[in-house]
């Protein structure tokens, strides 16, 4: 379903993460849509030191899939089974959740396209290169979902970062910051279910609750 392009605050508040997608072949016109989207974005200076790889061969794909699952049998699948909701999400969503993200890992390889989203840089990653990168992933996830296409962050490929990335066929000085699966989405866009800003807002100083609210 794609959304009225001219309504950014409902592009907004639907924009979930779509983990089961469909795998029919996107058109090459709405990737470089999203790619478009992308650059468009803020980034550190200006200067632009952004990459994108669009994945569609399947051997790429599933040899970072592997590495997905090995990180979600050993990490994340034993996070999930012991951690409580977070704020906003019922445990019975938070199972939904669950079994989405379970979905996603077995099937990461056969969503149609990958957009790696990198920046060449020699220096190691530190906390404020994101601030060149992550706002094009956020462009294009909005765009993804404007053309009626559901994609989702993953970054879980990086707690084996240099198996993932020589998998990626990345030269040196190439750091992945994410990858987003690209498909049509099985599921319908809905809104977008978060906590409260009371509990998450505050004015002046740490723990005051923000007057504006």
């Amino acid at each position: 379903m794609m959304a009225d392009p001219t309504d950014v605050f409902e592009i907004i508040h639907t924009t979930r993460a779509m983990r089961r997608l469909k795998p029919d072949p996107v058109p090459d016109e709405l990737i470089r849509k999203i790619l478009q989207a992308g650059v468009c974005a803020a980034n550190g200076g200006n200067t632009q030191r952004w990459r994108f790889m669009v994945i569609k061969d399947p051997k790429i794909k599933k040899a970072v899939q592997l590495i997905y699952k090995r990180a979600f049998d050993e990490v994340v699948g034993p996070r999930y089974a012991t951690s409580a909701p977070p704020p906003g999400v019922t445990a019975e969503r938070y199972q939904r959740q669950h079994a989405a993200v379970e979905y996603l890992t077995d099937h990461y390889h056969l969503a149609p396209v990958w957009i790696v989203a990198c920046i060449e840089d020699a220096a190691p990653p530190n906390r404020w290169a994101g601030a060149s990168i992550y706002p094009a992933v956020q462009n294009m996830l909005l765009a993804a979902r404007a053309l009626g296409l559901g994609s989702t962050l993953t970054t879980r490929h990086l707690l084996d970062e240099q198996e993932a990335e020589a998998a990626l066929g990345l030269p040196q000085g190439v750091h992945s910051y994410a990858i987003l699966p690209i498909g049509y989405p099985m599921g319908r866009f809905g809104p977008v279910g978060r906590g409260s800003l009371a509990d998450i807002v505050y004015e002046d100083k740490w723990g005051k609750p923000y007057a504006g609210l």
